[in-house]
């Protein structure tokens, strides 16, 4: 049985986009089999300090689709790249 990737999903409070971002992840989480590990930047200051601008940011491995980059055919597409087999 294969592991379950991990989804690192940073975010904050009262973000309209990170609440679409959240719910596009949830739509391919049964297709990709995967965990989301959604954290707070501002409960972590080198969180904060290196994703204040760019959030929300889904991230797989080294890999990371910011929002400016953010819709649902990217999400898929980002996905599926980095968390083929």
């Amino acid at each position: 049985m294969r592991k379950t990737k991990m989804v690192y999903f940073y975010t904050k409070h009262n973000c309209k986009l990170c609440e679409e971002a959240k719910q596009m992840l949830q739509i391919f989480q049964s297709e990709y089999n995967f965990t989301i590990v959604e954290q707070n930047i501002y409960q972590d200051e080198r969180l904060l300090e290196t994703y204040f601008l760019t959030i929300p940011v889904i991230r797989v491995d080294d890999e990371e689709l910011t929002a400016e980059d953010l819709s649902f055919v990217t999400v898929e597409k980002f996905l599926a790249k980095n968390l083929k087999g």
